[in-house]
């Protein structure tokens, strides 16, 4: 009798913190924290044109831009970028993460060019946007046509933008 009170004691602890451990844990993501931590200055931009997983040209955009570009985060899930397309614009919108933490959307509308140079005043170049890295200086995302599964004849079209973090200001 006397060995059977502390062995239940031990199997009574032991199911407990098996128990306490299964529960499901919060989001410890610390991706938001990241994006949110300061501004990303425009380092580069590249568009990739593809025709299924072939790539067909690279080119580097807003190379001869003389103004700075900013995209910043804030923890209220809004979002501002400054100089979007080197015209000297501050836009904003909303932003989310998707449950994954590997893309975001944004509702955010900029002035840009399209194709044939006619000004578009509500272009939404950040609508689903794939996280490709982040870290705490640097950060590249890809936004166009950047789903998963393509056919092999489809024409896709992929922005990379690079991105340096600047210090925050506090």
């Amino acid at each position: 009798m006397k060995n059977k009170i502390p062995l239940l004691f031990i199997l009574s602890l032991v199911a407990i913190n098996l128990l306490s451990g299964s529960c499901k844990k919060g989001n410890n993501s610390n991706i938001p924290h990241l994006l949110t931590y300061g501004s990303w200055q425009l380092a580069t931009l590249q568009v990739t044109n593809y025709v299924g997983d072939a790539q067909i040209s690279i080119d580097t955009l807003n190379d001869n831009c003389m103004l700075t570009q900013f995209f910043t985060f804030h923890t209220d899930n809004t979002c501002t970028y400054n100089n979007f397309s080197c015209f000297d614009q501050t836009t904003s919108g909303n932003w989310t993460l998707t449950e994954n933490n590997l893309y975001f959307t944004s509702d955010m509308a900029a002035k840009d060019t399209t194709k044939s140079g006619v000004l578009n005043n509500n272009y939404q170049p950040f609508t689903n946007t794939q996280i490709v890295t982040l870290g705490t200086y640097s950060m590249v995302l890809q936004t166009g046509d950047v789903q998963p599964n393509y056919s092999s004849t489809s024409k896709r079209k992929i922005f990379r933008y690079g991105f340096i973090r600047q210090k925050a200001v506090n």
